[in-house]
């Protein structure tokens, strides 16, 4: 399964899209992330959330595996259109690397 995945859904002549995407976490400790930005296509993500840390990619994909599995039952599909909000799920990164910085102080 890719890192770096896009579903989405039809719903009352709308489209949802959730971006996924597995990043490591700063600091080479081999603790991953999953981050999640959702919302309605062609607009700003309503919702930019994330899961983790992870010990390993490995752990995220399979975490992201049942994710997905669980959303492609409520109707969502893997789409294969560029992801549209990269910055948002980066910023989403970084608030995490600065809390952890800041907690290991």
């Amino acid at each position: 399964m890719s890192r770096n995945l896009c579903l989405t859904r039809q719903c009352l002549g709308l489209e949802t899209r959730i971006e996924c995407s597995i990043r490591p976490l700063a600091g080479n400790t081999g603790l991953w992330t999953l981050l999640f930005a959702a919302g309605l296509s062609g607009e700003q993500p309503t919702t930019v959330k994330s899961q983790g840390p992870f010990c390993g990619p490995f752990v995220a994909e399979t975490i992201l595996e049942s994710i997905v599995e669980s959303l492609t039952l409520h109707g969502y599909r893997i789409a294969n259109s560029p992801h549209i909000w990269s910055l948002h799920v980066q910023a989403q990164l970084r608030q995490i690397n600065g809390q952890r910085c800041h907690a290991l102080r």
